[in-house]
């Protein structure tokens, strides 16, 4: 019997890159795919299911609340449409007009990357912050909190912080200037899982709201998202994409996602309707992360994970014209994986040609290129599957001569 992808018509690749949406995100466990298709099959009532997620996530985050949303860039866009709006069912209502409103962003200027598109999507207008010299080779700083402090104005709505290791000012920092004058931060921390920790320690520094893939290491479904903070913003959140097309009277929201008695009034379909999560991404979502913080799955997870890089590493090795390493994923520390480094003038190709014939041959072997200028190609074992080292090794060697 032919596979769905199959019966599609659309290729299945072999997965190296990571979990990457283009290549359409990570593997779910069977637990979580059948925890979707048993949610399929009923019926609830959205309120209530997003309310009994708000008790889980903020149980796993140390957040007040939390919302299951279609992906962190939704996350974001949720998360900014919550700062501008607040409980406000009229503003909700205007978005994306912020005319009279608190429409300014404040971010550094090396945190900013494709992704805050989302945010502007509110309506809303970044205002970068500092110089990056130490990207651009001129220095040593980026921007610092004074600065970031005397960007802050009567017109702010929040703070935008973009999570990775290299992140500076420091979130503490950048909080403690925000909270001075009572404006909130919302992190960005997508790709910021493994480790486990992560999804509590931003909000113990002291973030308002902290936006997670659930498609990524979570291994929830691709179109899955976490937006978790302090309740009043993610009660704005939530009815601003929930469907809220009914009386008033009729409205009994559960009291761990957004108190009534502080909503005059339900606001029409808001901006963030587009972004809406499904019931059986819910279902999906809540299962995976209960796996993924059970210290037993993780043991196994990463068990797997070493044992496939490690094949794939042994493989490898010996391949003309390249040189292996067992390293972590490029992306994600925690996760295993190998680094091949092309002799381009002895190989007489460039890393590039190697990565292209890897993706355009068959079956489609798909890395990461983010190094490919300097003649790297990396390979993640986070979505590799076995049987995968395998097919990799002898094509590269093909490839390779």
């Amino acid at each position: 019997m032919p596979g769905i992808y199959e019966e599609l018509g659309a290729r299945i690749i072999i997965n190296a890159k990571g979990t990457s949406t283009r290549v359409s995100g990570g593997l779910m466990a069977p637990e979580v795919a059948a925890a979707m298709a048993e949610a399929s099959r009923h019926c609830v009532d959205m309120w209530a299911l997003q309310g009994r997620a708000s008790e889980i996530i903020a149980s796993v985050t140390g957040a007040e609340a939390g919302l299951v949303t279609s992906g962190a860039a939704a996350g974001l866009l949720l998360g900014t449409a919550a700062c501008v709006a607040g409980l406000d069912p009229v503003r909700m209502n205007r978005l994306p007009d912020t005319a009279g409103m608190k429409d300014e962003v404040v971010m550094a200027r090396s945190h900013r990357n494709f992704y805050d598109h989302a945010v502007r999507t509110v309506g809303v207008r970044l205002v970068e912050v500092g110089i990056a010299d130490r990207f651009a080779g001129a220095g040593v700083r980026d921007a610092e909190p004074w600065e970031m402090a005397a960007a802050i104005g009567e017109r702010t709505a929040m703070v935008l912080y973009l999570a990775q290791p290299h992140s500076q000012p420091a979130l503490p920092e950048v909080v403690k200037v925000a909270h001075a004058k009572a404006v909130p931060v919302l992190v960005d921390a997508a790709g910021q899982l493994p480790p486990v920790a992560n999804l509590r320690r931003f909000i113990a520094e002291g973030a308002d709201l902290v936006a997670f893939s659930g498609g990524k290491a979570i291994g929830g479904p691709q179109s899955s998202g976490i937006l978790c903070g302090r309740r009043d913003l993610i009660g704005s959140a939530a009815l601003q994409c929930l469907d809220a097309d009914l009386y008033y009277a009729q409205w009994n929201p559960p009291a761990s996602l957004v108190d009534k008695t502080a909503v005059p009034g339900l606001p029409q379909h808001g901006i963030g309707r587009p972004c809406k999560a499904g019931k059986e991404e819910i279902a999906g979502l809540l299962t995976a992360l209960r796996l993924f913080v059970d210290e037993g799955a993780q043991t196994r997870r990463h068990a797997a994970w070493q044992a496939l890089a490690e094949e794939l590493y042994d493989r490898l090795k010996g391949t003309r014209h390249v040189t292996c390493a067992l390293v972590p994923d490029s992306y994600r520390p925690g996760i295993p994986g190998v680094r091949l480094t092309v002799d381009e003038a002895a190989a007489g190709r460039t890393a590039f040609d190697v990565a292209l014939a890897l993706q355009m041959g068959e079956p489609s072997i798909q890395v990461d290129t983010g190094r490919i200028r300097d003649g790297v190609i990396g390979l993640s074992a986070m979505c590799l599957e076995p049987g995968h080292p395998a097919v990799i090794a002898a094509r590269l060697r093909q490839i390779m001569g």
